[in-house]
Parts: C-alpha cells; sequence; structure tokens
C-alpha cells in the first residue's frame, strides 16, 4: 500500500513538472500576431545624447512615427516586426524587434553620424554676351514634351516631338515592359503598402526630405535599379527620375500602375 502511495504521488509530481514546463514555455513564445506599443529611445552612439525627430518606420505595418525631445517613440509592432530609423546626417539603421524588448521596455538604439569627405567643386558658370535674346538661347532646355491622355489625371512625358511619341507613351502605360505586373504580381502585397504609405503623414513627410531611395527601397523591397527601370518605362524623363524627391518617386510609380490598371481594364 505504502508503495502505492510513493508511485502516485510521482505520478502527480511528474505530471505538475511538465504541466509547470509546459505554461513557461508558452510565456517564451513569441506572440508574432499579437500587435503592441513599442517604446524606446533613440540616442547618438558618440555622445550617448537623445536625438530628437528621428524618423522611425515599423516596415511590416507601414506605419511611421518620430522620436520626442527626449529621443523617446512609441510604435505599434508586433515580435519580428523591422523598424527603420532616418535621421538626417546619421546613417540609417534597422532592428528587428524581440520578444526581450517588449518584456523590458528599456531599449535604447543608438545611430551613428556620417563622415563625409567634401571633395571641391568648381562651378562653371554661363558666359553672358548681355544680351537677353542670345542668352536665352544658350540656356539648356528640357526637351521631354508631354502629352496628356482623355481619362487619365497627369501628362506623360515622351522625348523628342515626332509621330511615334504618343504611341510610346500608351505602350509604356498598357504595357510597362511587365516591369510592374512581375514585380508586383509576384508580391502583391507590394501595393497594398503603397496605398498605406501613401495614406501614413510621417512616412510622407520623411519622403520628400528625402532623395536617395533608401527609405522607398525598403519600404517596397526593390533595388534603386528596378525604381529607375520602372519609371523609365512608364515613360517619365531622366531629368525626373534623377532630380525628384522620394515621395514624388512614390507618386508616379503608383500612378502609373493604377493607371495601367484602369487602361487594361478598358481594353478587355
Amino acid at each position: 500500500m505504502t508503495f502505492d502511495i510513493q508511485t502516485t504521488l510521482k505520478k502527480i509530481l511528474i505530471i505538475l513538472a511538465f504541466l509547470i514546463g509546459l505554461v513557461t514555455y508558452g510565456q517564451d513564445i513569441p506572440a508574432t500576431e499579437v500587435a503592441q506599443e513599442f517604446k524606446a529611445t533613440v540616442i547618438n552612439a558618440q555622445t550617448q545624447r537623445p536625438l530628437e525627430s528621428v524618423h522611425v518606420i515599423n516596415l511590416n505595418k507601414v506605419i511611421g512615427t518620430i522620436t520626442n525631445a527626449k529621443g523617446v517613440f512609441t510604435v505599434t509592432a508586433s515580435v519580428n516586426d523591422t523598424l527603420f530609423f532616418s535621421y538626417l546626417g546619421f546613417k540609417s539603421q534597422k532592428i528587428r524587434i524581440t520578444n526581450d524588448m517588449f518584456k523590458f521596455q528599456d531599449t535604447k538604439v543608438a545611430l551613428t553620424e556620417l563622415a563625409y569627405a567634401l571633395e571641391e567643386v568648381i562651378l562653371q558658370p554661363y558666359q553672358l554676351t548681355g544680351y537677353l535674346d542670345i542668352d536665352v538661347r544658350n540656356l539648356p532646355i528640357n526637351t521631354a514634351y508631354q502629352y496628356s491622355i482623355s481619362g487619365l489625371p497627369r501628362s506623360y512625358e515622351a522625348g523628342s516631338k515626332n509621330p511615334s511619341a504618343v504611341t510610346k507613351v500608351l505602350g509604356a502605360i498598357l504595357n510597362p515592359v511587365d516591369l510592374l505586373r512581375n514585380l508586383f504580381g509576384r508580391k502583391p502585397r507590394q501595393m497594398r503598402k503603397l496605398r498605406m504609405i501613401k495614406e501614413d503623414d510621417e512616412i510622407r513627410d520623411l519622403l520628400a526630405s528625402k532623395f536617395d531611395r533608401e527609405t522607398l527601397t525598403e519600404l517596397l523591397q526593390l533595388e534603386k535599379v528596378d525604381i529607375d527601370d520602372i519609371l523609365s518605362n512608364c515613360s517619365y524623363s531622366k531629368s525626373f527620375i534623377k532630380t525628384a524627391n522620394d515621395l514624388q518617386i512614390l507618386d508616379a510609380i503608383s500612378s502609373c500602375y493604377e493607371e495601367y490598371r484602369v487602361l487594361n481594364r478598358r481594353s478587355d
């Protein structure tokens, strides 16, 4: 009888230990689908001082925010989401959120200052003659003609003025070398991201101040060369591609794809 009681107690203890282990293991499993408010501080890696107005973007949820005067920010996030940090004069950085970051709430993100080597720049002024008519003729002119298409909200650049220019524009929209369809057809979430980006004021403000395509490539998961190819095949001029800010580039890609869809439906 004593043996049976001891055996039973051992079995109960083993079961309890097993259940406790399951509970503990369950607590350590990251709740990747649960969105929470994530709070952290951004500091200067050299001075350890907080950085104000750093742009923080959750690349997974496509939402953005900025740090306050104490370098603190709060953003909705889940475990394994990736945050992208961008600040003028500092190297951009990405971090992946872990379960421990939610537990301890004392995460500090250090950004490193960029070192710029300034090279000598020689300005070549225009040789003015003093005669307005002659000087105006010598100024560089953008020769990309604009063509308007009925039913679409904007005009298109099509290079030099010739009979095939309009055909080039229509061909670029209706069949932009399948770049947009191939890129976004394989990644349908990217088009949803485009729409979400356009609705987030913090992200739009950041893109309006940037010209390096860095944030766009992170958000859309595209290479810079892909972005250039898309715009070229949507009949945007080289001057636009080189000089437009990231927000203008974003709107151009979005407009091109949406108009391609509209015209493609009409042709069916």
